[in-house]
């Protein structure tokens, strides 16, 4: 019987938590202000990040949040991204998994956009 993946996404600002399990910073920006040290992440994946084009043209913008989901999952198909992508699957396979990011709304970020597929 599969487990269920267990993904949650959280801001790389806030204090971790003892229930976060594995820390993955999701961002191919490192935080601004932020201490390697105060991050406490277990990795940074930024391979499975949004094209540098891609994030410009959002900008975290609501109104194109649908259409960024759609063109990402896209991306995510690229050999680079779909590897980052299979080895968060594998860290979700057994145990919780936070992604972090920076963004300030995280329910229209990338990491939002990561955990709903993980979470199928």
């Amino acid at each position: 019987m599969a487990t269920v993946a267990e993904v949650r996404v959280r801001r790389v600002y806030d204090e971790p938590e003892d229930d976060d399990g594995v820390r993955v910073l999701v961002d191919r920006i490192w935080p601004r202000g932020m201490s390697k040290a105060r991050a406490a992440l277990d990795e940074w994946c930024k391979n499975v990040a949004p094209s540098t084009e891609l994030r410009k043209w959002y900008r975290h913008d609501p109104a194109k949040f649908q259409t960024f989901t759609q063109r990402y999952s896209v991306e995510l198909e690229q050999d680079e991204r779909a590897e980052a992508l299979q080895h968060l699957r594998d860290l979700a396979a057994d145990r919780r998994l936070t992604l972090l990011t920076a963004t300030k709304d995280v329910e229209i970020s990338e990491a939002a956009v990561l955990a709903a597929i993980l979470n199928r």
